[in-house]
């Protein structure tokens, strides 16, 4: 079930079709200002949520958005996990190239991604789905 999305705190939001991704983006507009970053930060944060779901929905299949409010220190942040139980990734080293593209995409989903955020990891495998997880520190 999807957290409300004016609820604090962390949630989950599914995405199973186009408009979920507009959600998604929506709901990370709301938690980076809440969080109060930066324009740019804020920007660079919804860029990458927007590319994560679309690959969920696109090579995925669909999944989940999952967000945390996350605290090291003094400083907070939001990480956001992009889940799905689609095919995975077969080669993940040319698929975080710049310019590749498994479809008809521009390359830059994962590569973009990476650069947009302070944290990135990936969990993925043939048959296995995958798991992106970004964080952006304010």
């Amino acid at each position: 079930m999807p957290t409300p999305a004016d609820a604090p705190g962390d949630g989950r939001l599914p995405i199973r079709s186009e408009p979920d991704i507009v959600l998604a983006r929506q709901q990370v507009r709301r938690l980076t200002q809440a969080l109060k970053f930066s324009l740019v930060d804020q920007t660079k944060m919804i860029t990458a949520a927007s590319e994560l779901s679309r690959n969920t929905l696109i090579y995925g299949g669909g999944g989940d958005m999952v967000w945390k409010l996350v605290h090291q220190g003094v400083r907070s942040g939001l990480r956001l996990d992009f889940i799905d139980q689609g095919p995975g990734i077969p080669d993940l080293d040319l698929a975080l190239k710049d310019g590749w593209t498994s479809g008809n995409g521009m390359g830059m989903g994962l590569s973009g991604s990476k650069r947009l955020v302070n944290d990135f990891e990936i969990d993925t495998g043939p048959g296995r789905g995958t798991r992106v997880s970004i964080t952006r520190w304010k």
